[in-house]
């Protein structure tokens, strides 16, 4: 899943995006899922 992701769907965000948008939001995307995987670390009894 993450090599399609990679491989074919990030070059066709960059056809449409300005400047670098896309690896931000890619970038902030993966951050947004290892926090809440840590939060439901924590979480869990």
């Amino acid at each position: 899943m993450v090599f399609l992701a990679l491989d074919e769907l990030l070059p066709a965000a960059k056809r449409y995006a300005k400047g670098h948008e896309t690896v931000y939001r890619l970038v902030a995307g993966m951050g947004t899922l290892a926090i809440s995987l840590v939060l439901f670390r924590f979480a869990t009894p």
